[in-house]
C-alpha cells in the first residue's frame, strides 16, 4: 500500500517485472488498464475466498483476453492451486464435474464460475498413471495437478495463457500473450503438431478464435493443420458437436465456417459443407443463414441450435430426397425417409442430440405447407407451434434465391393483415376436370412428429 501511495504521489508508473526462472512477466494495471471493477462480482468472490484461505487464485483465459481487447466475456474462469475437493469445501453451492480433467462449478445466484486446478505440463509429470493417451497421442484422461508455471504451458494459445490477479490488478504473462493480442496474432504454445495430437479440437479452436477475434493465425501454428486434419475423426462425436456449436454461436459463424474450409477442416466436421459451398444456391443459402445468425447474436437475441443445423443440413436433405424420387419412391414417404437418412449420416461424425430431431424435421416438413395458400390451410399453419421457425426458414430460402421472393412476402403480409385482407389474399383452389363443381383435393402433407 505504501509503494502504491508513493507511486501516485510521484506520478511514477511501475514497469513490468520479469521472473527470469519462469519467464513470467508481471504487467501492472498502468500498462494493461484492466481493473477489478470489470470483473464479474461472482468471479471476484471466488478468487477472494480462495486467496483468503491461503491459495493462489486468478481469473484466466478467455475472460482476460476479451477484456484486454474491449470485448464482453461470455463467462469467467478461475485457476487455482487448490484441489477440486479443497475448492468444494470452501463453497456451499459448488459441485465437482468432469472425467478427463476434474473441475468445480461454483454458483452465485444465476452465475456459474468454472474453477480448475493448475495442471502439470508434460515435462513435469512424475505420475503418468493419471494421464492416459490413445494411439494417436490424444489425451483421454488428465487429472495431474501442477503449479502456475506448468499450467500456463498447458494452455492452448498464448492469448489464452494470461492470468489476472484481482488483488494486485496485475496480469501474469508467461508466453507473450499480451504482445500477440496487440499484434492480433494467434499462436499455439509449444510444438504445434504435438499439441494438435494431444487434442485435435485445438485445430478447430484455432479457426474459431481467428474468426471471432479477427486475428491472423501464426504460420508455424497453421502449418500442420492440413496434414493432421484427419485426427478429428478420432474425437468423440459428442465433443465435436459441442465445439461446432460454440463456433456457430460465436457471433462470427459465417467467418468461422469459411475459416474452417480455408484450413481444410470442414471434411471432419460437416462433410457435406464443401459441396454445399461450391453450389451457388447452396452457398447463398448457408451464407444467409449464418449471417442472420451472427446478426441475431450480436443484437443479444437467442438462436435455436435446431434451426441452425436444419439450415446446414437442408441441401443434404434435398439430395437424399431427390435420390429416392429417382428410384420411383412416392414424394412424401421419400421425404420422411430422407430426413432420417440425413440425420443418421451426420450423427456418425457430429452427435447432433436426438432432442433436436423433432424440431428440425418439423421445420423441414413445414416448407411444403407454406406453399398451400388456399382455403383454411394458411389459417391452420399460423397456429402451428413451429410456424415462426418455418417462416424464418422460408425467408432464408427466398433471400438465397432458392424460391421466389413472392412466397416470403405473401406470408409476411398475411400473418399481420386484418381478416378482410387475408380473405382477399387467399388463392383459388384448382377445379377438378372430372367434376367442375367439386374442387380438387390435394393429398395431405405429412408432418413429422416431434
Amino acid at each position: 500500500m505504501i509503494k502504491k501511495l508513493i507511486r501516485r504521489v510521484l506520478g511514477k508508473k511501475p514497469a513490468a517485472k520479469t521472473d527470469k526462472k519462469s519467464r513470467m512477466q508481471r504487467i501492472p494495471v498502468s500498462e494493461h488498464q484492466l481493473t477489478r471493477e470489470q470483473i464479474l462480482p461472482c468471479a471476484l468472490k471466488v478468487t477472494d475466498t480462495l486467496q483468503d484461505a491461503g491459495y493462489e487464485a486468478y481469473i484466466v483465459g478467455g475472460a482476460v483476453r476479451d477484456l484486454l481487447i474491449a470485448k464482453t466475456p461470455k463467462d469467467f474462469d478461475v485457476a487455482t492451486n487448490a484441489t477440486p475437493e479443497q475448492v468444494r469445501d470452501l463453497f456451499r453451492r459448488s459441485r465437482i464435474i468432469g472425467r478427463r480433467f476434474r473441475l468445480v462449478h461454483v454458483l452465485c445466484g444465476n452465475d456459474t464460475i468454472e474453477v480448475s486446478t493448475f495442471r502439470a505440463s508434460a515435462a513435469s509429470e512424475e505420475d503418468d498413471t493419471k494421464q492416459i493417451t490413445d494411439d494417436t497421442g490424444r489425451i483421454v484422461r488428465d487429472n495431474v495437478f501442477g503449479d502456475l508455471t506448468s499450467d500456463a504451458e498447458r494452455r492452448d494459445f498464448t492469448v489464452n495463457a494470461l492470468y489476472y490477479d484481482p488483488s494486485t490488478e496485475e496480469v501474469l504473462d508467461y508466453r507473450g500473450g499480451l504482445a500477440d493480442i496487440r499484434n492480433k496474432t494467434l499462436r499455439i504454445i509449444g510444438d504445434p503438431a504435438t499439441r494438435y495430437r494431444e487434442d485435435p479440437v485445438r485445430m478447430m479452436r484455432a479457426a474459431r478464435f481467428a474468426a471471432k477475434l479477427d486475428f491472423r493465425i501464426d504460420e508455424t501454428t497453421r502449418a500442420p493443420i492440413a496434414e493432421l486434419a484427419d485426427l478429428l475423426n478420432n474425437v468423440p462425436p459428442s465433443r465435436m458437436f459441442d465445439e461446432m456449436l460454440k463456433l456457430l454461436l460465436s457471433g462470427h459463424a459465417l467467418r468461422a465456417v469459411h475459416q474452417l474450409r480455408a484450413e481444410g477442416l470442414h471434411h471432419g466436421i460437416l462433410p457435406m459443407l464443401d459441396t454445399i459451398l461450391e453450389q451457388e444456391h447452396g452457398k447463398r443459402f448457408i451464407n444467409a443463414a449464418l449471417h442472420n445468425t451472427d446478426l441475431r447474436l450480436q443484437a443479444g437475441k437467442s438462436v435455436s441450435p435446431a434451426f441452425l443445423f436444419a439450415s446446414l443440413l437442408w441441401h443434404e436433405l434435398q439430395i437424399n430426397h431427390h435420390k429416392r424420387l429417382s428410384r420411383g419412391e412416392l414424394s412424401i414417404p421419400a421425404f420422411n425417409e430422407a430426413m432420417d437418412d440425413t440425420l443418421n449420416q451426420q450423427r456418425s461424425r457430429l452427435a447432433v442430440p436426438r432432442r433436436l430431431d423433432g424440431m428440425m424435421k418439423e421445420i423441414w416438413s413445414l416448407q411444403v405447407r407454406f406453399e398451400q395458400r388456399s382455403g383454411s390451410r394458411p389459417y391452420r399453419l399460423l397456429t402451428h407451434p413451429r410456424f415462426r421457425a418455418g417462416y424464418d426458414f422460408i425467408l432464408l430460402r427466398a433471400e438465397s434465391g432458392e424460391i421466389a421472393a413472392e412466397l416470403g412476402e405473401w406470408w409476411t403480409t398475411f400473418q399481420t393483415a386484418d381478416e378482410d385482407t387475408r380473405a382477399s389474399m387467399l388463392l383459388k383452389e384448382p377445379v377438378s376436370a372430372v367434376n367442375p363443381k367439386r374442387r380438387r383435393r390435394k393429398k395431405p402433407t405429412v408432418v413429422a412428429a416431434s
